[in-house]
């Protein structure tokens, strides 16, 4: 007889499956327990679950965490209690898997994405903080879930008990998506074939600046990106008897992070650079020899995109003529501006006008983010089939990414609501 799992196996009630991812959280590519979990809830509803490279090969990809991390993350599972045969299937960074669920009639073929990661935030100890006053604050140090995925994941398995009587038209696709955060996941999972067959692809995310009940049938102002990791390397010296025999590094770098963030003055409105991350040396009387920077820039369509990248591959170039190091430079993340279509607005609306839960019922609202699941609808309209980031409104408390952020549970089964009857529906045919 099988141990009996370190989670309550029941799904239906969204609210006790998020607390539950909320007091577990797992950063990008490490999500070994959440994705334990979700497999575990899908296979006891009878779901055909994938998972491991057939649905997204994470091997090699820039922007996956060092070995040490994924090991410890999954000797974190371990000791959370999860089965040793789960936690070797998505150790690694193989953590998406993709679910899909047979209608009992001919209908359209719907993805839905579901990110899972958390972040590297440390949950604020103030008492009054919900999931710190209801003993389901992070236990994991310096880690939590600071944007309401453990929510969305929630949601998700939520929606997949309603939907396992399988009277519904078509088929629905669930995409349990990694590392959304550094905007990581989707691409691979893009790459091995994710969303091909679909008519529809849907994102939901819940707040954003809507309150519990406020529902945007569009999301406006989704920003491209691209997330770049700098290595600089250079002669290490002593830092007094011979610094001229040295390449300095580390300054290379700063200068590097120094000029990157003049670059948006120069540039449209709505484009940003932020250098997230720069470290370098081994102590204080060595020329540093290697640095790294992480940076990130973000713009408002395309064109702004390509020129602002340009001009940042020059900055990085003309600090390594200058400081006569070299550079190499990978690219970790990326995310395109998307656009909903007009016919998931509409189907989505309709389905919202039956629901007494949604009492703001918005044409769009804007995002002013980005997000990696615009490369998923970028594949589908690529394809001939339509797409639709939707807001879920939540009052929490917190700026998304803040200590103290929180998400109002009474938001997520009326968003398990809705996706329902979007998908019982059956309008986003992509021959409509």
């Amino acid at each position: 007889m099988s141990p009996a799992p370190p989670w309550p196996t029941d799904v239906t009630d969204p609210v006790a499956v998020r607390r539950d991812l909320h007091a577990h959280p797992e950063v990008g590519f490490t999500e070994v327990r959440t994705a334990a979990r979700v497999l575990d809830a899908l296979e006891r509803l009878g779901v055909p679950v994938r998972t491991g490279a057939a649905v997204a090969d994470v091997a090699g990809l820039a922007g996956l965490p060092p070995a040490a991390e994924l090991t410890a993350a999954a000797d974190r599972a371990v000791a959370q209690g999860v089965p040793a045969e789960l936690v070797a299937r998505f150790a690694g960074g193989a953590t998406a898997l993709v679910a899909t669920l047979a209608g009992d009639r001919p209908g359209p073929a719907v993805g839905l994405r579901v990110d899972m990661d958390a972040l590297p935030v440390a949950e604020t100890d103030a008492s009054d903080h919900p999931p710190r006053s209801g003993g389901y604050a992070s236990r994991t140090a310096g880690v939590m879930h600071a944007c309401g995925h453990d929510g969305h994941v929630a949601i998700g398995l939520a929606l997949a008990a309603r939907l396992a009587d399988r009277d519904f038209p078509g088929t629905v696709r669930l995409l349990f998506q990694p590392a959304e955060e550094g905007v990581r996941g989707a691409a691979p999972m893009v790459a091995a074939g994710g969303v091909e067959g679909l008519d529809a692809l849907l994102a939901v995310h819940l707040g954003f600046g809507l309150d519990t009940g406020a529902l945007a049938l569009r999301t406006t102002d989704m920003v491209s990106t691209t997330k770049r990791r700098v290595t600089f390397t250079g002669a290490a010296a002593h830092a007094a008897h011979a610094p001229e025999r040295g390449r300095h590094a580390l300054l290379a770098a700063a200068a590097t992070a120094l000029a990157l963030h003049t670059l948006p003055a120069a540039q449209p409105a709505g484009t940003r650079v932020n250098v997230g991350r720069l470290c370098g040396g081994t102590a204080t009387n060595v020329v540093p020899a290697t640095a790294e920077l992480a940076y990130e820039t973000r713009a408002a369509d395309p064109a702004a995109q390509t020129e602002l990248d340009r001009r940042a591959d020059e900055v990085v170039a003309g600090s390594a003529v200058a400081y006569g190091v070299d550079t190499a430079t990978a690219v970790t993340g990326r995310a395109v501006s998307a656009d909903t279509d007009d016919r998931v607005a509409e189907a989505v609306g309709g389905a919202a006008a039956g629901l007494p839960a949604f009492t703001d019922v918005r044409a769009r609202a804007s995002l002013r983010a980005s997000d990696d699941a615009s490369l998923m609808m970028q594949a589908v309209q690529a394809a001939g089939g339509v797409a639709g980031y939707l807001l879920v409104g939540s009052t929490g408390r917190g700026a998304h990414h803040a200590p103290d952020f929180d998400l109002d549970e009474a938001a997520l089964s009326p968003a398990v609501d809705l996706l329902e009857a979007v998908l019982r529906a059956g309008r986003l045919d992509a021959a409509r």
